[in-house]
């Protein structure tokens, strides 16, 4: 591909995600297992200012979201969402799998 004019880092960025399990974790952050099982920590505080996301700064709001299949992301009873693509940017990659042994409420597709 990259003789084509393409590089690697270019393709890399095209790649579509879905969420496959997220977990609360605390405050605004919540723990997400994508397809391709890369488990990243995502933190949405800075991200609730829009009147969609407004709710969200209630914490036992924020933690009623679930994993919609349909859609491969996290929603949120009033149908807040975040795309799978935004919540792997902003992720930082750890190394932890999702586990439901691991004590934190867990919502999967």
């Amino acid at each position: 591909m990259e003789g084509a004019g393409y590089h690697r880092a270019d393709f890399e960025r095209c790649v579509m995600h879905y969420v496959a399990e997220a977990s609360y974790v605390s405050d605004y952050k919540i723990k997400v297992r994508f397809e391709n099982d890369e488990v990243k920590l995502v933190d949405l505080e800075p991200h609730l200012d829009e009147p969609i996301f407004r709710p969200l700064k209630d914490i036992s709001y924020f933690r009623s979201f679930t994993v919609n299949a349909d859609i491969d992301t996290v929603v949120w009873p009033n149908n807040a969402d975040f795309s799978p693509e935004f919540l792997y940017e902003i992720g930082q990659s750890i190394s932890m799998h999702l586990d439901p042994a691991d004590g934190l409420e867990s919502a999967r597709r």
